[in-house]
């Protein structure tokens, strides 16, 4: 399922660097405690929308929006009750319409879009270091598949191997975006990935994200 929330805005600047701000309202919403640490994260959710860019900051229109998903429906119970308790999301932001979209039938289709930057983490037993992996990496795509098996392993499912991920660049717009959250700079990717695999697959990746980290804001696809 994903919930759709609809913001109320007024118009205001937002920092570029906002994105800590908006997964500790997704967190307090769900319930989940400040520095958990629970991996992987069974949810995701996109950008907020965005009107104008400028020096400042973001410029929200009078509303603004963003959805978060999740293959677990009890998680996203918490968090309608969690908004219902407290509508609040950073600064004047208020949640102002809440509504639920079921996953639409996706057998027929293999190219999903970034709703949210997709980040990828090497860790190298050598260096002791995470390297950020790019869109243009030969190795993207198994990372992408080997993130989601796990995903699907710690949900309960079936893990199948007849099954693939790869960012298609040549489909439309790629680039890489370096992002701040806390103080540690992410570079992730802004790409439009291909599945080939099963209904159930596909509906289980849209519903919890690509990639690592999709519990603080990376890895959400449209």
């Amino acid at each position: 399922m994903r919930i759709h929330l609809k913001i109320q805005s007024k118009g205001i600047t937002i920092p570029y660097d906002h994105q800590h701000l908006l997964t500790e309202a997704v967190h307090r919403w769900m319930g989940i405690q400040p520095g958990s640490t629970q991996q992987p994260a069974m949810f995701c959710f996109s950008n907020l929308k965005i009107q104008d860019y400028s020096s400042k900051g973001l410029h929200l229109g009078e509303n603004t929006s963003f959805f978060i998903a999740s293959p677990n429906n009890e998680l996203l119970y918490q968090l309608i009750m969690g908004i219902e308790s407290n509508p609040e999301v950073f600064f004047s932001l208020r949640v102002k319409e809440v509504y639920l979209e079921s996953p639409p039938d996706l057998e027929n289709r293999d190219i999903f879009f970034p709703a949210s930057p997709i980040l990828i983490k090497q860790y190298s037993k050598e260096t002791r270091k995470s390297r950020f992996i790019s869109y243009e990496d030969p190795q993207a795509g198994e990372l992408l598949k080997k993130a989601l098996q796990k995903k699907m392993s710690v949900f309960g499912l079936d893990l199948p191997d007849d099954f693939s991920i790869r960012f298609v660049p040549h489909v439309g717009k790629a680039s890489t975006r370096l992002i701040n959250y806390k103080g540690v700079f992410n570079r992730a990717n802004l790409c439009p990935v291909e599945i080939q695999g099963s209904r159930e697959l596909k509906t289980f990746a849209w519903l919890a994200g690509l990639g690592h980290s999709t519990g603080i804001g990376f890895g959400a696809i449209k």
